[in-house]
């Protein structure tokens, strides 16, 4: 049992901290409801371009743009979403593992693959375990423009259009509820099937100019960096709702922690009470 002054001071920094990460809670909560709210926002524009494909490409099945054709995969992309900032619990350790674990089963050496990484997290952890960056952008706004990744998305495109990599896969945690968010694995290129055919081709009875060719030479790079842009909103959501978690679990755990430095305060406190009055008897006895 320490001091009493020891388990005061330890019950005034606990009670300081839990201020801090019960503020960091509100703060998260605050932006985990914009980043629902810019989700749901970009979720018509993402119907536009997927009818867009679809009237397109869904007419045009032998098209020969590079996106829609699968080709031997001799060199694998990989773009990995983590945070800039830690205090998210495991969010962006739980998407580093998954990748890793990935890379370790299916490739046998660094030639095999690119990574382009978004997040100090990411950037920091595949340095110190010796990986190779193709590129990164760190210090993304909370609430991230288009403008703000279209550079980091266009790198990633043009990888895939100059065959320097055969497929692009993203790393990510996607966001299911504010309890709960899974580390999820999604290909953008080549596109699928249904990537391009997700829409209800309202603009089939467009006529198109100069030709269905052109459009989709134009349209694609444009639909994937979209793709791209809508998983990170769905990671930023996650984030936050990690990092609220988080901060409620540490507010939690120190009103517990001050509880129980509450209850050996006052015990070390009635021990030296009784220690005082043992001794205060004591020398009232011997003066008699």
């Amino acid at each position: 049992m320490g001091s009493l002054k020891e388990i005061d001071t330890r019950i005034k920094s606990t009670k300081k901290m839990k201020q801090i990460t019960k503020a960091m809670n509100m703060v998260s909560s605050s932006k985990l409801r914009r980043a629902e709210k810019n989700t749901k926002q970009f979720k018509p524009y993402m119907d536009k371009m997927q009818d867009a494909i679809t009237a397109v490409a869904g007419s045009n099945k032998n098209s020969s743009h590079p996106m829609l054709k699968e080709r031997d995969v001799k060199r694998s992309g990989y773009l990995v979403i983590t945070s800039d900032k830690g205090l998210a619990g495991a969010y962006s350790a739980n998407v580093l593992k998954r990748l890793v674990t990935d890379i370790k089963q299916k490739h046998n050496d660094s030639s095999e693959y690119s990574i382009v990484v978004l997040g100090q997290q990411g950037v920091d952890f595949l340095k110190t375990r010796g990986y190779e960056i193709e590129s990164s952008l760190v210090d993304l706004p909370d609430q991230p423009s288009f403008k703000s990744i279209q550079a980091l998305a266009k790198h990633a495109i043009d990888l895939y259009s100059e065959e320097n990599i055969d497929e692009l896969n993203i790393y990510y945690s996607h966001y299911v509820s504010v309890l709960e968010n899974k580390p999820t694995t999604k290909k953008v290129l080549p596109l699928s099937q249904e990537d391009s055919s997700q829409g209800h081709g309202h603009m089939s009875t467009y006529e198109f100019e100069p030709d269905k060719e052109s459009i989709l030479s134009v349209i694609l790079p444009q639909y994937v960096e979209s793709l791209i842009y809508g998983t990170i909103l769905d990671a930023k959501a996650s984030e936050h709702a990690s990092r609220m978690t988080a901060m409620k679990n540490a507010s939690d755990n120190a009103t517990e922690l001050i509880d129980d430095l509450s209850l050996e305060y006052n015990r070390a406190r009635q021990a030296a009470i009784t220690q005082q009055i043992t001794e205060i008897v004591g020398g009232s006895a011997a003066l008699e």
